[in-house]
C-alpha cells in the first residue's frame, strides 16, 4: 500500500528537523493522524507560523526575542561581561540554570570551512561595538574543531582591546556540545573558566 501524498509530505516535513530520520518522521506523522484531533493539529500550525513570523533576533545580542530582548533590557545584570555562544539555545541552556548574569553575544554559528562558513559569516562585528566598559569577554563555545578555530580567531581579534579573555574551562568534554552538559559540569566549566592565552 502507497502513502498518500499528503501524508508522503508531512513525513517529509518531519524529516527537516535535525536528528529525525525517516522512521521517527514517519512515526511522528502517523501519530499527527491518528492521536492529534483537528483542534490539536490547527493549534500546533498556528504556533509554528506565530514562531516563526513573531520572533526575530536581537540587533544586540542575537538572542531570539518577540517584541523586545529580555536580557539586553535587564538592568539587573551585570554590564561588565559579555559571553559569546555558538547559537541561541546554548543561551536558553545557560539561563536555565542560572548560572551567570552578565550578558551574551550569539555568533550564530562557527567558523566552519567545509561547509563555507567564514568569519564574515557571523555576528562578530557587532560585538567589538559592544565592548565599552566590558571588563571580560567568556568564550563558551564548544570543543569541536569548529568551537576552538572560532575561539582562537576571536581571541586574536580581542587583543587590541583592554579586556579579559577567558575561555570556558573543559569540564565539557571535548567534541560535545552544550546541550549534552550536566548541569553540575556546566558550572563547574563556567565557574573555572581561565584566561584564554
Amino acid at each position: 500500500m502507497k502513502y498518500p501524498e499528503s501524508f508522503l509530505k508531512l513525513i517529509e516535513d518531519f524529516k527537516k528537523f535535525p536528528g529525525i530520520g525517516s522512521k521517527t518522521a514517519e512515526r511522528l506523522a502517523l501519530f499527527t493522524l491518528s492521536s492529534m484531533d483537528k483542534e490539536d493539529v490547527n493549534l500546533f500550525s498556528t504556533h509554528l507560523v506565530d514562531a516563526k513570523t513573531k520572533i526575530s533576533t536581537c540587533p544586540i545580542c542575537g538572542v531570539l526575542m518577540e517584541s523586545h530582548c529580555g536580557i539586553c533590557e535587564d538592568e539587573t545584570r551585570s554590564q561588565k561581561a559579555i559571553m559569546v555562544v555558538s547559537d541561541e539555545k546554548d543561551v536558553f541552556i545557560l539561563e536555565k540554570n542560572h548560572i551567570f548574569d552578565g550578558l551574551y553575544h550569539v555568533l550564530g554559528g562557527s567558523i566552519d570551512f567545509s561547509r563555507g562558513i567564514q568569519a564574515e559569516d557571523l555576528n562578530i562585528d557587532s560585538l567589538f561595538k559592544r565592548l565599552n566598559g566590558v571588563e571580560e569577554v567568556i568564550l563558551s563555545l564548544s570543543g569541536t574543531v569548529e568551537g576552538e578555530l572560532t575561539a582562537q580567531y576571536l581571541k586574536e581579534l580581542l587583543k587590541r582591546y583592554n579586556l579579559k579573555v577567558s575561555r570556558i574551562a573543559y569540564g565539557i568534554p571535548v567534541g560535545a556540545d552544550l546541550s549534552y552538559a550536566d548541569d553540575q559540569t556546566l558550572e563547574r566549566a563556567l565557574l573555572n573558566r581561565q584566561k584564554y592565552e
